[in-house]
């Protein structure tokens, strides 16, 4: 049995040949196919691997750096550490056929900073670029370097600060403390002497008439402005007739450490108040929330921010408020005292002299300045201020013509202390 199985093993059957070979004859025409696709796929890799080459050496011919320090590095480095450089705004100007191109514009971008260039006020962004930038307000109120506290002077002019010289005596020795801002016509070109405090201190302005609704929007322009500078505190608004009858440190801290702002407001009855209001205002101003108050005010950043940023009220004055409607005396009497009226005093800093009637406050000539004058204006009244009474409850007055300056700095030393 044993010679019969190994005589098997060594001698197969002739029908498993057989059968091998019907089995290759059958799969012989799938192996043929198989080894033609192989083929093709091989013939259309090279060919595509050669393509894909061509294309990388001419997107990359430009950047020969870049292939050069990936094909010799063996490691990753670190990508050079590039600070973010902030795209430059241009000043176009076309004269003729020639355009010029001013790389040095002090545009929006320059003011994203935290502070703006203190030498020189002026700028080029938009009105509504302005009131953008103006509306930032950062939410961490720890800052994270050193901030003493300004006071911004805002300056509402037809042109030059008449009683300059006695604002430059107010002013000297206190630098740092306080900001100054004009808003003069578009046309007035006189300069200033780059010693005087007013040097460079003029914003982007627009043309105001008196009564116009544009009185008001340069108010906000300046307090726009004003803001662009995260140390300024206080804001308060003032005329080219404009005298403070204190010193610079008796001001400073009256308005750095009052809790409230100072808007006058009150419910005004007759043709000259409530006799003013559009009906067309309703529903966003009823009438027995319209007030009237002095268009001299003085408030804190908070309250200047929301200024700034108020749409509702403010478009409803531009739309409404027009021909016996004086928008400098309602706009914010009104606005305060709906929103607000908790953080307002609910009086003004600046006298000024409405007794004699009419459209405009009493003027005051040199004959008129003496020091019991000076002395009744500064102390004459009471009021409250921080939950007190005081009897230091105007900080300044109007309207002073120019031929009064050398009279007011005769008595400046002795009545309004200044040094």
């Amino acid at each position: 049995m044993k010679n019969t199985i190994q005589q098997q093993q060594q001698h197969p059957p002739p029908f498993s040949i057989t059968k091998l070979f019907l089995n290759l004859q059958m799969h012989l025409p799938n192996l043929f196919s198989y080894f033609v696709i192989f083929g093709f796929g091989v013939a259309l890799g090279i060919a595509l691997s050669f393509h894909l080459k061509n294309i990388s050496l001419f997107s990359f011919d430009d950047q020969p750096h870049q292939l050069s320090s990936s094909s010799s590095s063996s490691s990753l480095s670190p990508p050079p550490n590039i600070q973010p450089s902030s795209p430059t705004l241009h000043l176009v100007t076309t004269t003729g056929n020639q355009t010029t191109v001013n790389p040095t514009r002090t545009g929006l971008n320059d003011y994203v900073s935290l502070r703006p260039n203190n030498n020189n006020a002026m700028h080029d962004m938009t009105e509504e670029e302005l009131l953008w930038r103006a509306s930032m307000a950062p939410r961490i109120h720890e800052y994270p370097f050193k901030r003493v506290p300004k006071v911004a002077f805002l300056f509402l002019t037809r042109g030059a600060v008449t009683l300059a010289p006695l604002w430059e005596k107010f002013f000297h020795g206190h630098e740092g403390l306080y900001s100054i801002y004009v808003h003069s016509s578009p046309s007035f070109n006189e300069t200033v002497p780059q010693s005087s405090v007013f040097h460079g201190r003029r914003i982007p302005s627009k043309e105001v008439q008196w009564g116009k609704f544009s009185m008001l929007e340069a108010e906000r322009r300046l307090l726009a402005n004003a803001l662009l500078d995260i140390t300024n505190q206080r804001f308060v608004l003032l005329s080219e007739s404009c005298i403070p009858l204190f010193n610079f440190s008796t001001i400073y801290n009256y308005l750095i450490n009052s809790s409230k702002a100072f808007i006058e407001a009150y419910d005004l009855p007759g043709p000259v108040g409530r006799g003013r209001y559009n009906r067309r205002m309703r529903p966003v101003i009823r009438l027995e929330q319209w007030r009237k108050g002095s268009q001299w005010f003085e408030m804190d950043r908070a309250l200047a921010l929301e200024v700034i940023s108020d749409k509702k009220y403010f478009v409803t004055f531009k739309r409404h408020c027009k021909a016996s409607c004086y928008a400098d005396e309602h706009y914010l009497p009104t606005f305060v005292s709906v929103k607000f009226w908790k953080r307002n005093s609910n009086r003004s800093l600046t006298w000024v002299d409405w007794s004699k009637g009419g459209p405009h406050p009493a003027k005051f000539q040199r004959r008129d300045v003496t020091i019991e004058f000076l002395k009744r204006l500064r102390s004459g009244s009471h009021c409250e201020y921080n939950g007190k009474r005081t009897n230091i409850c105007f900080l300044f007055a109007r309207k002073f013509l120019p031929n009064a300056l050398d009279r007011l700095l005769r008595f400046a030393p002795k009545v309004m202390g200044f040094n």
